[in-house]
């Protein structure tokens, strides 16, 4: 699996093809220009030692991928010591892993956050994925894009400025493409701001762990609405508080030691601003308190995590006296 530094944008043949037709072709027309900004123009610093650990992957053929198991798994029997070494060896040079989890082989990926929980309580109220063109802002690694694709997606898009969540979406990619064949699935390395004003094109739209990150969440919520087609569906999960209509949230400094939150709404103002910004019929499917099993350290994310973020006395509420993290799912109409 050579990869050069240089090589970047033809990763994306496919999904810049694609976005030249019909509704989606405004995006299709500057997608180039956005690509050659983000990987070359701002090249990050780790990329060259990233690229470096994608080259390392073995070039394995896996027997079966399963895209609908919870880690989603790549299998091949008798491999031999020292591919499933160097696969771990490839994958341990894209640290840290913060959403999962995956397997590669014999080599199981733990990461930060199990993302399969979150999907198991939201799947079951979407609309049916099959033969939909999807976008996801704020993918991450790709963890929920895969599961998607595993739903029966047509076309999933995922947009997220992170360097590193594309070269480890790029390994279980190319694994992928050679169980599978080419796969309908990209990351682009973009944010929010690059998808095209009033595209109205995606028949579902997620927006997951996002909104409380924006310093104008109405704003945000109207340019999710504007990636949807008319009646497509907006996914949306985010941080909320107990309270009633008007009440929110608003940290001096961080929160949960993040300083990049904004507002953290109640889940009736959350539904009005849902309203207001246009979305029809938004409706509260799930509401979840994030606990210590669900996010934390492992060997393949190092750093702090949930446990060291909340109150040691007083585990419901964050280290800085706030209420604990609370996640609420709505789903709505454009």
């Amino acid at each position: 699996m050579t990869v050069s530094d240089d090589s970047l944008l033809p990763w994306f043949d496919d999904v810049y093809a694609f976005l030249q037709e019909g509704k989606f072709a405004p995006w299709g027309q500057i997608l180039r220009d956005q690509l050659q900004l983000f990987l070359h123009d701002k090249e990050h610093g780790d990329q060259a030692r990233w690229l470096d650990a994608l080259d390392a992957l073995p070039a394995i053929t896996p027997e079966a991928c399963d895209l609908t198991a919870h880690d989603l798994r790549l299998s091949k029997r008798g491999l031999s010591a020292q591919e499933s070494a160097a696969v771990e060896a490839g994958l341990r040079g894209l640290m840290p892993w913060r959403k999962g989890p995956f397997q590669f082989f014999d080599t199981h990926i733990d990461t930060e956050w199990r993302s399969d929980w979150k999907w198991d309580r939201v799947g079951p109220h979407l609309a049916p994925l099959k033969g939909r063109t999807v976008l996801d802002v704020g993918c991450g690694s790709g963890y929920h894009m895969w599961r998607m694709l595993g739903d029966g997606a047509e076309r999933v898009i995922g947009i997220d400025p992170s360097r590193l969540f594309l070269m480890q979406f790029q390994a279980l990619k190319r694994y992928a493409e050679r169980a599978l064949g080419k796969q309908s699935i990209d990351l682009l390395p973009l944010r929010m701001e690059d998808v095209p004003a009033r595209l109205r094109a995606f028949d579902t739209t997620f927006s997951m762990g996002v909104l409380y990150h924006r310093k104008s969440p109405i704003d945000h919520l109207q340019e999710l609405r504007d990636t949807l087609r008319p009646g497509g569906q907006l996914v949306l999960e985010t941080l909320v508080i107990e309270g009633g209509l008007g009440e929110v949230l608003m940290p001096e400094d961080r929160y949960a030691m993040m300083r990049n939150v904004w507002f953290l709404p109640s889940v009736d103002t959350l539904l009005l601003w849902c309203r207001r910004a246009g979305l029809k019929n938004p409706r509260l499917v799930d509401l979840n308190q994030t606990s210590i099993e669900e996010q934390r350290t492992t060997d393949w994310m190092r750093f702090n995590s949930l446990p060291d973020f909340l109150d040691p006395d007083d585990p419901t509420k964050t280290a800085e006296g706030y209420p604990a993290p609370l996640r609420a799912v709505i789903l709505s109409e454009a």
